[in-house]
């Protein structure tokens, strides 16, 4: 069975928005930040070289949508402790922002030197 990119990209997205959600392992909290800036890291990753998009816009979109899904999820999480008038998981944490854009500026740098080195090694191996 082979699945479109848009069934995977959906799949994905409720994946995480659940693991978000969830509190994570004690043997976990101490690299929470840490955690915060791999994942958003390779989404952003993932997602651009999964579109294969080498427009600047595209990742531009791609970037936007992943920084307010961080901060949605942040919203959400101190949402779900008042509605469930139960901690399922930690307050609204400014930290895990600031590490959510710092994975994004990375990959944002990789995936910019990544296009940069294409079109250098296209450019170089057409013959005249």
């Amino acid at each position: 069975m082979k699945l479109s990119k848009t069934t995977l990209a959906i799949f994905l997205i409720l994946i995480s928005t659940f693991g978000f959600m969830l509190k994570l392992p004690s043997v976990f909290r101490n690299i929470d930040a840490e955690l915060h800036f791999l994942f958003y890291f390779c989404a952003a990753l993932m997602i651009n070289l999964l579109l294969k998009k080498e427009q600047y816009i595209y990742h531009i979109i791609i970037f936007i949508i992943l920084f307010c899904f961080g901060i949605g999820i942040e919203i959400f999480q101190d949402l779900s402790n008042l509605f469930f008038e139960k901690k399922i998981h930690g307050n609204f944490d400014p930290r895990d922002i600031i590490y959510n854009t710092l994975g994004l500026i990375f990959a944002s740098a990789f995936w910019l030197a990544y296009i940069i080195l294409k079109k250098i090694m296209g450019d170089s191996t057409k013959v005249n």
